[in-house]
């Protein structure tokens, strides 16, 4: 049974795919043209597929790419992705019955006690330190870099990302900072050197850890930079500041509020909080069913709608929020491009299924960026009103304040 045929055929209005199915037919599906859509044909090798594409897309499609049963023969699996999520963007068919279901229990897929998100974090994050490093900058930035000038490269834009949230922290010499989910240590080595702060940063990462405490000491910062495996909720003490990037997407919807009651109780009275994460413009959702077995299980970008009931109900006040909205799609772009060029190094310390996982993973991430309303936003937070300017010409100022390499 052809049942792709129907699917496809309501699903693909915009652009043109030609599928080759698993004995050899050829089936176009032709919408109208998109300059930024290209032509794309994909070959199906296993019948299967013929109906695991209509009932369930959503899995069925990163697996077959996974597992070599579905090959891009025109065009590129970007192409086809954004092909794919273009046509459901444009439709507002975002939910078929599997996001449909995964939206009614997204509670108990994204619930993260400690011991699980633990294992959550290690799923992703405990890989090889040689992976990381064939596609990231020279800092392991594993988050939205920020692209203030056309033209910078990766490692430009990454070091402007970390000044932009130095800026926005008001930091000053000797202040106790607080980062919740450190990575592998970039940041929280340049407040400490940058900013003169003594800095607590933690992580659930073994990797990450071992290898932040390295980086420490062969900067001579241990003095100033303790790292600590440890959960948010487990932290102790108060901060003057405190600054958490790309770690909200692991905490999940059931755990907001105590995760901004946790800020609020670590947050000096007089201190600022910036909170860095993914979110989503179209409104509260679900996360997508293979990214969520895969890659970041118990994950979630959220809407907005979804975190500032949990923020105003913890005592803090929101101070400034910004939505960097291009910069995680250039950022993807840059990876994508990197892990190609390295892609025989990745499959070595791994293998194929792994590559194409993973090559999967970054294409449709920046799909996701490019055509499904996905953004970052950094968020600030005060428990005083006075605890910044009322204005934010401060930004610009101090970004130029710290070192610009």
């Amino acid at each position: 049974m052809m049942l792709f045929i129907p699917f496809l055929r309501k699903l693909l209005r915009y652009g043109r795919l030609t599928v080759v199915d698993a004995w050899g037919g050829s089936h176009v599906f032709d919408g109208a043209a998109v300059a930024s859509l290209a032509p794309v044909t994909i070959r199906l090798r296993d019948p299967r597929l013929h109906w695991r594409l209509a009932v369930q897309p959503s899995m069925a499609v990163g697996e077959a790419y996974m597992d070599g049963t579905l090959t891009v023969e025109q065009g590129s699996l970007y192409d086809f992705l954004a092909l794919v999520t273009e046509n459901i963007q444009r439709a507002d068919n975002r939910y078929g019955p599997q996001e449909r279901w995964s939206h009614l229990i997204r509670r108990l897929q994204q619930w993260n006690p400690i011991a699980l998100a633990r294992r959550n974090v290690a799923h992703h994050y405990d890989l090889s330190e040689e992976f990381y490093g064939l596609f990231l900058d020279t800092d392991r930035q594993y988050s939205c870099a920020y692209f203030s000038e056309p033209g910078i490269t990766l490692d430009q834009a990454q070091a402007a990302k970390k000044r932009h949230i130095m800026a926005k922290l008001l930091l000053r010499p000797g202040q106790t900072v607080l980062d919740i989910g450190c990575g592998w240590g970039g940041l929280a080595l340049s407040l400490a050197r940058d900013a003169d702060c003594q800095v607590t940063a933690v992580t659930l990462s073994e990797q990450q850890l071992r290898i932040a405490r390295r980086r420490a000491d062969e900067a001579q910062l241990s003095h100033k930079v303790r790292f600590l495996l440890c959960d948010y909720r487990e932290i102790a003490g108060r901060f003057d500041r405190i600054v958490s990037v790309g770690m909200f997407e692991h905490v999940g919807v059931s755990h907001y509020h105590t995760f901004f009651r946790r800020l609020h109780d670590l947050l000096d009275d007089n201190g600022v909080a910036l909170l860095h994460s993914i979110g989503r413009s179209t409104g509260s959702g679900a996360t997508n069913p293979w990214i969520r077995k895969y890659i970041f299980p118990g994950g979630y970008s959220p809407a907005l709608s979804d975190v500032l009931p949990a923020v105003e109900a913890s005592g803090l006040m929101i101070s400034d929020i910004e939505i960097l909205r291009p910069h995680y799609a250039l950022t993807l772009r840059q990876w994508r491009a990197r892990f190609a060029e390295r892609r025989t190094q990745a499959a070595a310390l791994y293998d194929e299924r792994f590559c194409r996982m993973w090559e999967f993973y970054l294409a449709g991430a920046e799909t996701a960026f490019r055509h499904q309303g996905h953004m970052v936003f950094q968020m600030q937070l005060t428990r005083s009103t006075d605890a910044v300017p009322p204005t934010r010409d401060y930004i610009g100022a101090a970004e130029k304040s710290y070192p610009q390499s």
